[in-house]
């Protein structure tokens, strides 16, 4: 189906043609930044957008940068934005997810009107703050997390305001890195509008209805399977691991109602904002809604605003997703969107159980190591497993729900930063037995060359992966720093030559374990993915 202006073939073309726009916006990006945190993780995303603010098409990145950038582009639509411009934003309460995630929205403007955005998103290793990489577990304001930028120019009419550079670059701790990965970003999002140009150039007034005529297209196609839900409300519950200030569990609570084609999501009954930095900003709480959405429904649908239309979603005002300022927000980002996406999930189980796969490690497994003076600041989100599903295994040590980063391979990792790898390997056992197994967690030890600080963003060491259908908990994870637990929300300032590791979970696992194959069985024990050792052996506590 298509827009009254588009015929089908004419609007598969387009769709495929602004995608590619959308994912050579990415290659771009990573081919020019500097840091390994965007070079060889690919911790950024990037998407189009029409002269409205909505989502065309996106390359198929980071989920919770993409489900948020829409709130980027509607700040940058208030300032009034004119050919030439390029927006820097990264304020959580206007426009941002947390001050690590940079965003540049660029109109789009080839033969001097403006047709639509460009923007690009990518974690910058460190925006100030009050600890190296700008995610400091104990902070309790945002002022402790960062640079604050509001949706301010930093190119203004095609001329770069110095002044805004300048004052960004002096409050970081690696000003030429943080320079680097920024004209990545602004040479991303120029070739967006070269490419829109030559697309307008081919096609004429035909590609602007396309921009429509694609939204409505996927709006439908979601519409078409939510009604194939069965009407009701499914609830679930779950809880973070304290905030980073107190080890107190903090509870998400939802109501996800299903009524003809449109999918209601309402998290009464979640915890008031926390002191901590778990409170997740409302444009995060809806990225996590979002990717569940795209998770259940068809993956062929095209990416695009159509696809969230018919999606209502609400949080109390004051509440852990929706907190006021001066909250502290950056774990939210990283930590609150997993629990957020695991509760969702569990509540649609019930609606679609051979879909829905048991928990996931829940986590981003944030590791931090940097020097106070601003010689080197290493970020990573460290993998671990995925739950198993309703007729295959769950993965091993991959990223899972709200982020798809890769990890930092170890030359890369040795060559950039005074640190070494001693181990990179999986975690036998790890995964919940199940007719389906859950994938395995990993270990990541590092040892630190020099003086550092390490901070530690993690969720998943007390309160298992959950498994489904019967099949049992993934194992949770372990932080330790030269043989020593600690805790899953810590900063500690080490000497050259600590360790430190992290052992992720493991993935629950699906379906009642007796009816697991026995080929499957042995086909483990060959591979490794289980040995006879209690769990203790591992350091392997389970829940």
């Amino acid at each position: 189906m298509s827009g009254p202006d588009v015929d089908p073939v004419t609007l598969e073309i387009l769709r495929n043609q602004l995608e590619s726009v959308a994912a050579e916006m990415g290659h771009v990006l990573i081919r020019g930044a500097y840091s390994p945190n965007i070079k060889e993780r690919q911790d950024c995303s990037t998407a189009l957008f029409d002269a409205d603010g909505r989502m065309i098409a996106q390359a198929e990145h980071i989920p919770v940068h993409l489900g948020a950038m829409p709130d980027a582009v509607a700040v940058a639509l208030e300032k009034d934005p004119k050919p030439g411009d390029v927006f820097v934003v990264n304020d959580p309460f206007a426009g941002g997810t947390h001050l690590p995630d940079v965003t540049l929205v660029s109109p789009i403007a080839p033969d001097g009107e403006i047709v639509g955005f460009a923007v690009s998103r990518a974690h910058h290793a460190d925006v100030g703050g009050s600890a190296p990489g700008s995610m400091p577990p104990g902070a309790r304001e945002i002022f402790e997390e960062g640079l604050r930028l509001p949706a301010v120019r930093l190119v203004d009419g095609g001329e770069p305001n110095d002044g805004v550079r300048d004052l960004l670059l002096a409050n970081v701790r690696t000003p030429d890195e943080r320079e680097a990965d920024l004209r990545a970003q602004r040479a991303a999002n120029d070739r967006a509008e070269q490419r829109i140009g030559e697309l307008l150039d081919e096609h004429g007034p035909t590609l602007l209805d396309a921009f429509d005529a694609v939204v409505d297209y996927s709006r439908e196609r979601v519409e078409t399977e939510i009604r194939d839900l069965p009407d009701g409300t499914y609830r679930a519950r779950d809880v973070l691991e304290g905030d980073g200030v107190t080890d107190a569990a903090i509870p998400i609570q939802v109501a996800v109602t299903v009524d003809g084609a449109a999918l209601d999501v309402d998290f009464a009954g979640t915890a008031d904002q926390v002191d901590g930095n778990v409170n997740a900003p409302f444009s995060v709480a809806k990225s996590a809604v979002y990717f569940v959405v795209r998770a259940i429904t068809d993956p062929e649908i095209p990416p695009n605003h159509g696809c969230y239309e018919p999606v209502s979603i609400t949080a109390p005002e004051g509440s852990l997703l929706d907190p006021r300022p001066p909250a502290a927000v950056v774990g939210g980002n990283v930590e609150t969107s997993q629990r957020v996406t695991d509760v969702t999930l569990a509540a649609l189980a019930e609606a679609v159980p051979d879909v829905v796969p048991a928990g996931g490690q829940g986590t981003m497994n944030n590791l931090i190591i940097g020097d106070r003076a601003g010689g080197f600041t290493y970020y990573e989100t460290i993998a671990g497993g995925f739950g198993g599903r309703p007729a295959k295994d769950g993965m091993d040590g991959v990223q899972v729900g709200m982020t798809n980063t890769l990890n930092t391979p170890v030359e890369a990792l040795e060559t950039a930063y005074p640190l070494r790898v001693e181990r990179y390997a999986l975690r036998p056992s790890s995964g919940g037995d199940g007719r389906h197994r859950g994938g395995l967690g990993i270990e990541r030890t590092v040892t630190v060359e020099t003086d550092a600080t390490v901070s530690l963003l993690t969720e998943r060491r007390r309160i298992a992966p959950r498994g489904l259908d019967g099949g049992e908990d993934g194992a949770v994870g372990e932080n330790r720093i030269d043989g020593e637990p600690v805790p899953a929300k810590t900063s500690v300032d080490v000497a050259a030559g600590a360790t430190v590791s992290v052992r992720t979970p493991g993935g629950g696992g699906h379906g009642d374990p007796a009816e697991r194959d026995p080929d499957a069985r042995e086909r483990d024990r060959r591979d490794g993915k289980v040995d006879d050792r209690p769990p203790e052996a591992d350091g392997d506590d389970r829940v």
